[in-house]
């Protein structure tokens, strides 16, 4: 059995690996890209996390679902899944968030149909640590439970049938204040773990030697982090992060960002402050520049910063000034020169993180929103090449593969949660070069399709994943 599931493994390793590498020419041809550099301990670029790789780049090698006609099937799981990767042997890893209960939950999902084929429950501990994680180069999901362990979950068959269960365990709580719970991880390329806290506490974990090494910004954490050879972006509720480590491991800050985190938290977002994972990108090799948007009033700014040039912003634009007011809690696509962010301004959520202040304002309609901008050929300065009313409902994703960005549009009442109910979701192909909406399938209407602002997964063969508030859609061609 075991010589058997090696070769079936290498089989779909090869084959991925052929897939990818005929993507190459059309990567070039799409005008997008490179893509950031493959991480050695997650799963291929597009597939190892919930923003599809370690430098949280939103792009996947992978061409999508496309216009055609397609396919599409429902696994409800009781639960918000935000995260869905799909490993070298090509079956999707889900970690969810049960609707009753906030319990993280891992899914095995069979790539045929989607089927639930197995699943494992963690220990609860904050929101985002049910939200956040990766599958590492061996296929097993990393992610941190809620006794503040650092586990590695491994899928197996046995008899014929698929089991869940952990491999490794890592202890954190040392190095974890009582109270505090982790929120963001991405892997360095030395083996380490790097993770950051709600309450502002970086570290890196050796689990093979069990070491831990923390730093204390005093700044809180809502979103997940983003590594790069020798760079690990971090965002808190007042300033963007760059650090690298001290030769014990122990994190160092190579600079500091403040940005303006505005008068409070904006409806549509989760925290005070940014609601963005930090991305990495650039046309050379996809790592010169580190992103940012912040929280300033009305409207948000994108700020790109160049990673060797220290804390001065190579550019700060307002973006979507279409509209009223801007906010996102996406993280944006970052593509080559092209950084695209979405609207989320009053997207109404079924729930709120524990402590999450008032918004200010208290209330907003809900108008969407997508924008691009392109740094400038010198790479000083940047402006806004289009704004378009796609009114998405999930995190889009783009495709350096096919040239087009894949997202779940909302059409109809949204303004609350539920009025939501009556709400029509449907699967939405964006042309990154105009923001027109070149097709799209309605799937259904009411909760059970709503995206929650999360984003999906393309798999090697087209097949698009996306989470849901009670599940994972799957979308195939036809």
């Amino acid at each position: 059995m075991r010589s058997r599931l090696l070769l079936s493994a290498f089989a779909l390793t090869t084959a991925a690996a052929v897939w990818v590498a005929g993507t190459t020419d059309s990567v070039a041809a799409t005008g997008f890209g490179p893509l950031p550099p493959q991480n050695p301990a997650t799963a291929p670029n597009g597939n190892a996390g919930m923003h599809g790789d370690s430098a949280s780049s939103d792009t996947t090698p992978y061409p999508g679902p496309g216009t055609g006609a397609v396919n599409w099937s429902r696994t409800a799981l009781a639960s918000a899944c935000p995260t869905v990767t799909v490993g070298r042997d090509g079956y999707p890893v889900a970690l969810c968030t049960t609707i009753f209960g906030q319990t993280p939950t891992v899914h095995l999902l069979n790539p045929a149909n989607g089927a639930d084929l197995a699943s494992l429950e963690l220990p609860k501990g904050a929101l985002f640590g049910g939200v956040y994680a990766y599958l590492d180069q061996n296929d097993a999901l990393v992610a941190v439970d809620g006794n503040d362990n650092l586990l590695r979950i491994g899928h197996h068959r046995t008899d014929g049938s698929w089991k869940l269960t952990v491999d490794q365990s890592t202890s954190l709580a040392g190095a974890i204040p009582s109270g505090d719970n982790v929120v963001g991880l991405s892997p360095g390329w030395d083996g380490k773990v790097w993770f950051a806290t709600g309450g502002g506490v970086i570290g890196t974990a050796d689990t093979a030697t069990g070491a831990v090494r923390t730093l204390a910004t005093g700044e809180g954490v809502a979103n997940s982090i983003s590594t790069v050879p020798g760079h690990t972006a971090v965002a808190t509720d007042h300033a963007l992060y760059l650090l690298g480590q001290a030769a014990d491991g122990t994190p160092v800050v190579q600079w500091r960002a403040a940005y303006d985190r505005g008068p409070g938290r904006k409806p549509g977002q989760l925290s005070w402050g940014t609601g963005a994972t930090p991305s990495f990108f650039g046309p050379g090799d996809g790592t010169e520049y580190v992103t940012l948007t912040d929280n300033a009033a009305q409207h948000e700014n994108l700020l790109v910063y160049r990673v060797d040039g220290g804390p001065a912003p190579v550019c700060s634009v307002p973006v979507l000034t279409k509209w009223a007011a801007s906010g996102t809690e996406d993280a944006v696509i970052a593509s080559g020169r092209s950084v695209f962010v979405t609207n989320t301004y009053g997207y109404p959520y079924p729930a709120l993180p524990e402590g999450a202040p008032a918004s200010v304002p208290s209330s907003a309609s809900y108008q969407g929103g997508l924008a691009r901008v392109d740094l400038d050929g010198s790479g000083v300065g940047c402006s806004t090449v289009w704004e378009s009313d796609v009114k998405s409902a999930a995190l889009p994703r783009l495709s350096v593969g096919d040239g087009k960005i894949y997202t779940v549009t909302v059409s109809g009442p949204t303004d609350s949660v539920g009025a939501q109910t009556f709400a029509s979701y449907a699967h939405a192909v964006i042309d990154p070069a105009t923001g027109a909406r070149l097709a799209g399938s309605t799937f259904g209407i009411g909760l059970l399709y709503n995206p929650l602002q999360m984003t999906g997964t393309t798999a090697p063969d087209g097949t698009l994943y996306q989470g849901t508030e009670t599940g994972v859609l799957r979308i195939a061609r036809k």
